[in-house]
């Protein structure tokens, strides 16, 4: 599995609503609050071999209320 992040800009007004229902989801493993260009911002546990832009597609920016989402991929470094 790897981690990756994915920051979401909502529609305002919108913000709780798309945290409530990315909790119901299941997919984060933690979710913030954020000041800046974004509202959310997310980590989340992709398995390998999991395309990242379909996961994302079909499991977060679905999310109603959302009008940007930025994914930042990880890797092992060290």
């Amino acid at each position: 599995m790897r981690p990756v992040f994915v920051q979401v800009r909502c529609k305002p007004g919108k913000t709780y609503q798309v945290a409530d229902e990315i909790y119901k989801r299941e997919i984060a493993s933690e979710l913030y609050s954020t000041s800046g260009d974004y509202d959310l911002l997310m980590k989340v546990y992709i398995e390998d071999g999991v395309d990242v832009g379909k996961f994302i597609s079909e499991n977060i920016a679905n999310v109603p209320g959302i009008r940007r989402s930025l994914t930042t991929l990880t890797f092992k470094a060290f």
